[in-house]
């Protein structure tokens, strides 16, 4: 049965625009040909609108419609990294199934813009789910004007916030190449923002790991390609010139993972016959990576659906402490390890 990210590829459109065109949303205008390409796609996959599948036993409160905005973590793109958009989907799907609109869409840099940020700001918005953490400054300013914020990994205290554990996605990964005999175990990865690797919690654990096994770590081994594939591929063709390169790569997103993969059957280094490599996030497309990439699922689309009824519970009235949930992470075998 095709979904709300179904109707969006097709169209070539982002989730919340399919969502602004079904709920005749005013905030945002879409040209007449964007509005076709939705409807199309809608009838093409024969999709229904969640609230509609719902009518035969609506919410007793689906009549209060409420609009929310979204702060979008991206790695590339505004709606290229396929993690993001996952969660973005279950927030999408979870809303109208529960009487709310995805009005608005921005990620931080375009909050730098004065004229977005006073948009974002007086857009009557009735909460907010960021993926990111801000700046204290802009936190602020955001939550002295938006009554409802709940945060996706973002950290900030006085907030819900949906998270998986960070700690355990590496530990899991380092041990799980120990298990299968690897020693030499190099890390990929980045930071939040212009934060140093040493303050990712995936790296941290990493070296915690690494250090309980007995294991030595290299600095020439952790590459730090700040998310950015193009720079992963050439760190990993450069320490193969200089240094050479581990037994076993642990790559803190499938996207850094399956740009290692690339980067290494262009040197015609065999995975995981030389090197072999694991990822974090289970992205859709990792397991047609060549070979299929081995990695950590973490429930992008579950945080998505969790923060949706998170913010719908505050909107409507539910004022207990701030929660801090924490979704289940699990390993994925397949052919790169």
């Amino acid at each position: 049965m095709a979904n709300i990210r179904d109707v969006a590829r097709l169209a070539k459109v982002s989730p919340a625009t399919v969502s602004r065109i079904l709920n005749d949303n005013q905030l945002y205008k879409t040209t007449d040909e964007t509005r076709e390409r939705v409807l199309r796609a809608v009838t093409e996959l024969g999709y229904q609108p969640l609230a509609r599948k719902h009518s035969l036993s609506p919410d007793p409160n689906a009549e209060t419609r409420f609009s929310v905005g979204c702060l979008l973590a991206t790695t590339r793109g505004k709606y290229s990294d396929p993690y993001y958009l996952s969660i973005l989907g279950g927030i999408e799907e979870e809303l109208a199934r529960l009487g709310g609109t995805l009005s608005l869409i921005q990620t931080e840099l375009e909050l730098e813009n004065p004229e977005v940020l006073d948009r974002v700001l007086h857009a009557g918005l009735s909460g907010l789910i960021m993926m990111r953490p801000l700046s204290e400054a802009l936190f602020s300013q955001l939550h002295s004007l938006i009554p409802h914020i709940v945060g996706i990994d973002t950290g900030h205290m006085p907030i819900d916030n949906i998270e998986y554990d960070h700690l355990r996605v590496s530990r899991i990964a380092v041990e799980y190449l120990f298990s299968k005999g690897y020693r030499q175990i190099g890390y990929i990865g980045g930071s939040t923002g212009n934060a140093p690797l040493k303050k990712s919690r995936r790296f941290r654990s990493y070296l915690e790991t690494m250090t309980d096994l007995g294991l030595e770590v290299r600095p020439e081994w952790v590459l730090n390609c700040e998310w950015d594939d193009q720079k992963c591929m050439r760190q990993i063709e450069e320490t193969y010139q200089t240094t050479g390169l581990p037994a076993a790569f642990y790559a803190a997103s499938d996207l850094m993972a399956m740009a290692a993969l690339r980067a290494l059957y262009q040197l015609g280094i065999p995975v995981p016959g030389k090197v072999a490599v694991i990822g974090m996030s289970n992205i859709e497309m990792s397991q047609y990576a060549n070979p299929p990439l081995t990695t950590i699922d973490v429930p992008a689309a579950e945080m998505g659906i969790t923060a949706a009824r998170v913010i719908t519970q505050r909107i409507r009235g539910d004022d207990t402490l701030p929660k801090r949930i924490l979704l289940p992470s699990r390993l994925i075998e397949r052919d790169s390890v």
